[in-house]
């Protein structure tokens, strides 16, 4: 395979003479007896290992189905770990784009974690959501907690920036149980209030008005499965996407039930949906409690005031998301930071 200029490509270039001189310097060798995998596993012109690298401050060196790490003790353990889960990975059948290494590379951080990404517990005990499109694994350590309390708990709080995976797990966990017929319907829900804009009045009828409030939603939903099986569902009844204010006066009994954007309901709005819990439900209440849009200036949501009355409640789980436990670009981790810094 070709390497871009700025891989180390020589044993000469990996071991440097102050490298040498580190008493904590550590080499490692990774032998993989499964090679059909191996292009997948260093990517293309070795772009995975040049992201560990970059990452991890290690140099590495692959020759045939061998991989050589160096750097210090805890970067080359950390590699090894990372390369080894990357590995298994691929030969379960999953994806391995340069959003899964980064999320295993910042699971391979958390010392309780080290059983999930060097394989001795795969895939964390089996923590997975299989929809028909997929099958999810968790990407963070805080989405393993998550991935849990969802197939645990009858509510549960999400809290958190965008890009966490909350709304989007929830879906793919709501779907997974549509399918085996766990519950019989699965209702998305989200207050329609615009981010920052006042978009006026929009045509068409009432779906068409709802529609653009609602449109992340649907984009889970066709990630996690098949177009032709969503559409005829939402026909049937037994998905449905609405807003808040049409769940006034209803009791949601064997249903998933999710709630998203929950920052921007009032106190009275989200004590009528939480009051709309049925037998046999799952409820999962979404959203970022900084990234209030109520128009009026109302200083507390009925997230936050939801959250501080029912924290500790048998049966309610609540997990919180940071920034580090952003999965899209990395980049959006900073920005988030950035941001929550500012506002401090």
């Amino acid at each position: 395979m070709g390497r871009k200029p700025q891989r180390a490509d020589s044993d000469s270039a990996l071991i440097r003479p102050a490298d040498r001189a580190s008493p904590r310097r550590a080499r490692a060798e990774v032998e993989f007896e499964e090679q059909t995998v191996l292009g997948a596993l260093f990517g293309e012109f070795d772009a995975n290992l040049v992201q560990l690298e970059n990452r991890l401050g290690v140099y590495i060196s692959a020759r045939g189905n061998r991989v050589l790490i160096e750097g210090s003790e805890d970067s080359v353990a950390r590699t090894r770990d990372v390369l080894k889960g990357m590995h298994r990975r691929l030969l379960e059948g999953q994806e391995l784009d340069a959003g899964a290494v980064e999320s295993l590379i910042a699971m391979s951080s958390e010392p309780t974690l080290d059983g999930i990404i060097s394989g001795k517990d795969p895939l964390g005990g089996g923590i997975m959501i299989r929809t028909r499109r997929k099958t999810i694994v968790p990407r963070s350590a805080t989405q393993i907690e998550y991935m849990k309390a969802l197939a645990r708990d009858d509510m549960i709080f999400a809290l958190g920036p965008a890009g966490t995976g909350k709304t989007y797990l929830a879906v793919a966990q709501a779907v997974s149980q549509l399918i085996t017929g766990s519950v019989q319907r699965l209702i998305l829900s989200r207050p329609a209030v615009e981010a920052g804009e006042r978009l006026g009045f929009l045509p068409g009828d009432m779906k068409d008005k709802v529609d653009p409030y609602l449109r992340p939603l649907y984009d889970a939903l066709y990630d996690c499965m098949p177009p032709e099986q969503v559409e005829r569902r939402l026909a049937s009844g037994e998905i449905e996407i609405a807003p808040i204010a049409f769940m006034r006066g209803r009791t949601l009994a064997d249903a998933f039930v999710i709630l998203d954007e929950a920052q921007n309901t009032t106190r009275e709005q989200m004590k009528m949906f939480l009051t709309r819990f049925g037998m046999n439900s799952r409820m999962v209440i979404c959203g970022d409690p900084k990234q209030v849009d109520i128009p009026g200036g109302v200083s507390l949501s009925g997230l936050q005031d939801a959250v501080g009355r029912l924290e500790g409640v048998d049966g309610i789980a609540i997990t919180r998301f940071t920034a580090a436990d952003v999965v899209r670009h990395p980049i959006v981790g900073r920005i988030v930071e950035a941001y929550e810094g500012k506002d401090a």
